[in-house]
């Protein structure tokens, strides 16, 4: 368990987190879900005991709070209530398979949504997305390959040192390629991810930005990633360091 004056020192949004309180009074669960997100860019705080946890809540006022449907130190609608309602901090129950009473209980009292336990972060990010959807690429980690690296928190990308300024588009394309990378992804896949989906418009849209995409990373010559065209398929990215001379036509 965190300790409380660790928690609350300094101020914890000077980087753009996630700010979440976890209040679970089985610690190893509780703690494995702060580490588990931390590397999505949530800063988390565990508490298992629910007065520390109110305490936490009012100095530290995070984006959103989770709450074990289980917790002996309180009831969990009662809590529910406290930080949903009174405190106005969107709050998800954690719940196992006999807490169905509890799951329909708390979100009578507010809960924004319940999840399995023990947590999966996969299915967490989702409604910390939701919660806080103007933050929401702040949530994917960076990615580094082959000197490349891409920080959807800040929209920084770098090749090899040197600072490279992308339009959005371009961004999560290339994002979207190196979460991908080595495998061969349709222009679907890269539609819908990057556009939402398909229209009339953006098919040729694909192709335009893939282009631009690509004389911006060949400007690093032989060191440069590649984007190459999967014929019938669509495309993969190639980090430098894997590099060879396929075709890029």
């Amino acid at each position: 368990m965190n300790n409380l004056v660790e928690a609350t020192r300094g101020d914890h949004r000077s980087d753009g987190r996630f700010v979440l309180l976890v209040v679970d009074d089985d610690e190893s669960v509780g703690a494995a879900l702060v580490a588990q997100l931390a590397d999505h860019r949530v800063r988390g705080h565990h508490f298992a005991h629910a007065a520390e946890a109110l305490l936490a809540a009012g100095a530290l006022q995070p984006d959103a709070a989770v709450v074990a449907a289980g917790l002996a130190t309180m009831s969990c609608t009662e809590l529910v209530r406290l930080l949903a309602r009174r405190a106005g901090i969107p709050t998800v129950v954690g719940v196992g398979d006999e807490d169905g009473g509890v799951a329909a209980a708390a979100l009578k009292a507010g809960a924004t949504a319940c999840v399995r336990c023990p947590y999966q972060p996969e299915e967490m990010l989702p409604i910390l997305r939701a919660i806080r959807p103007e933050i929401s690429g702040a949530l994917d980690p960076p990615i580094e390959l082959g000197g490349l690296r891409v920080d959807p928190a800040t929209f920084e990308v770098s090749l090899h040192g040197r600072t490279m300024a992308l339009p959005l588009k371009e961004f999560r394309l290339l994002y979207f390629f190196m979460s991908h990378a080595e495998r061969t992804v349709t222009r679907e896949q890269l539609l819908a991810a990057v556009w939402g989906g398909i229209s009339d418009d953006t098919s040729n849209t694909l192709t335009v930005h893939i282009k631009r995409l690509r004389r911006r990373l060949a400007l690093d010559g032989d060191r440069a990633p590649m984007i190459v065209t999967v014929r019938g398929l669509g495309y993969r990215f190639v980090p430098a360091q894997a590099t060879a001379t396929p075709s890029t036509s």
